[in-house]
C-alpha cells in the first residue's frame, strides 16, 4: 500500500469546525449544491453517527467539503445517517454518490469500511476516501487516519500540569481500537508527566449502536461520576457524547478537554468555554479538502495518508487565553511535542 504524505498535497482548508469520533452512514440531507457556480459534481460526503451539527467530527469533514466548493465552484452533497442501517444501506448511499458523478466520495468513520471497499470496486474510476480507517486497500481509495494518540499524549501533559487533586479523567465513547489510541495517549502524557496523577477511564458503550457517541447525557453522568471521585480535568474523546462532559466539568467548575476539533471556539459550546482547557484536535477537514484537491489536481491520493504532530494535523488548541499564556505549560507542552517528533518519545495506541 502506497503511503502519502497530507504536505506534499498543496493547500488547505482554512475553516475549522467541530470534531469528534463516530460511526454510521447517511440518508439524504440536502445536496449542499444547489447555490454552486459550477455545473460539475465534485466532492461527496456520508456523514458518521450524530452527523452535521455535532460540533466536532462530521461538522470538521463539511468544513472540508465547503472549502472545496468554494474553490472549485462545483456541486457537492452531503448525506447524513440513519440508526440500524447496514452496511449494505451503507454502500448503496456512497455507490449512488459514485453514480450520480460525485468525484470524490468520502464516509466520515470507520464504520463505512465494508461500504467503501464494495463501492470502490464497482466505480474504480471514481476516488474514494473513508476517515479513520486504514484497512481498505484498493487502488482508488484514499484511508485518511490520523495519530491521534499523539495529540493525546500532549493533552496528557496539559491535564497532569493543570490538575490539583492529581486525578484526571478520561471518558471514552465506545470501546474501541481507536478510542483505545486516545486514552493511550493521555494515560501516558498524564503518567510522564506527573507520576501520582491517578487516571480515571471510563466507556459509554461497547458499540456505537447504543449511543456511546451520541448520548451527552451518557457523557454527563460519566463525567459526574469521575468528578465525585476527585478528578478536576476530564478528557473527552467521545463525539457528541463529549458535550455532556463538558456540561458537567462546567457545572462543577472543573476543566474539560476537549476533542477532533477547538471545542473552545464552537458557538454551541460557548456558555462553557471557560471551562475548556484545551482541545486534542485532528484537522479532519484538511483532510476532506486536500483529498478533493488531488482529484481536481487529477493525482489522486491513495492509499494511507496519515496526518500527526509532524504535519500539523493533530495538535492541542491554543484558544483559552488561560490556557495559551501559562508559560510553564507551554514550555512542557513544547519539550513534548519536540521529542515525540523526533522520536524520543513513542507514544502507545493501545
Amino acid at each position: 500500500m502506497r503511503r502519502i504524505s497530507r504536505i506534499t498535497v498543496a493547500g488547505a482548508a482554512t475553516a475549522s469546525l467541530a470534531l469528534a469520533l463516530s460511526a454510521c452512514g447517511g440518508t439524504s440531507t440536502k445536496a449542499s449544491s444547489e447555490d454552486s457556480k459550477g455545473g460539475d459534481k465534485g466532492l461527496a460526503i456520508a456523514y458518521d453517527v450524530g452527523g452535521k451539527g455535532d460540533q466536532s467530527f462530521n461538522d470538521a469533514a463539511f468544513a472540508g467539503l465547503e472549502q472545496a466548493k468554494k474553490e472549485f465552484g462545483y456541486r457537492t452533497a452531503d448525506l447524513e445517517p440513519t440508526d440500524g442501517e447496514t452496511d449494505a444501506d451503507k454502500e448503496q448511499r456512497l455507490a449512488s454518490l459514485a453514480k450520480q458523478g460525485y468525484n470524490p466520495v468520502i464516509g466520515v468513520g470507520y464504520a463505512y469500511a465494508a461500504a467503501v471497499k464494495g463501492a470502490a470496486e464497482k466505480f474504480p474510476d471514481t476516488t474514494f476516501g473513508i476517515v479513520d480507517d486504514s484497512t481498505v486497500e484498493a487502488k482508488n481509495v484514499a484511508d485518511l487516519v490520523f495519530s491521534e494518540e499523539q495529540a493525546s499524549y500532549l493533552a496528557g501533559v496539559a491535564a497532569a500540569k493543570s490538575t490539583k487533586t492529581n486525578t484526571v479523567g478520561f471518558v471514552g465513547g465506545v470501546d474501541i481500537p481507536l478510542i483505545h489510541k486516545f486514552q493511550a495517549g493521555f494515560e501516558q502524557g498524564v503518567k510522564d508527566t506527573n507520576p501520582k496523577a491517578k487516571v480515571l477511564t471510563q466507556y459509554l458503550t461497547q458499540t456505537a449502536e447504543e449511543g456511546g457517541f451520541s448520548s451527552p447525557d451518557k457523557g454527563k453522568s460519566a463525567a459526574e461520576g469521575q468528578i465525585e471521585k476527585k478528578a478536576d480535568v476530564v478528557y473527552a474523546a467521545a463525539g457528541l457524547s463529549g458535550q455532556g462532559v463538558i456540561e458537567a466539568a462546567a457545572a462543577n467548575k472543573v476543566w474539560a478537554i476537549g476533542v477532533d476539533s477547538d471545542q473552545y471556539s464552537q458557538e454551541a459550546l460557548a456558555k462553557y468555554k471557560d471551562s475548556i482547557l484545551t482541545s486534542a484536535m485532528k484537522d479532519v477537514a484538511k483532510a476532506v479538502y486536500n483529498l478533493a484537491k488531488s482529484v481536481e489536481d487529477g493525482k489522486p491520493e491513495t492509499g494511507i495518508v496519515r496526518g500527526d504532530l509532524k504535519s500539523g494535523e493533530v495538535s492541542l488548541s491554543n484558544s483559552n487565553p488561560k490556557f495559551a499564556d501559562n508559560a510553564e505549560l507551554q514550555a512542557a507542552l513544547k519539550t513534548a511535542k519536540e521529542k515525540i517528533v523526533s522520536g524520543e518519545i513513542k507514544v502507545k495506541t493501545s
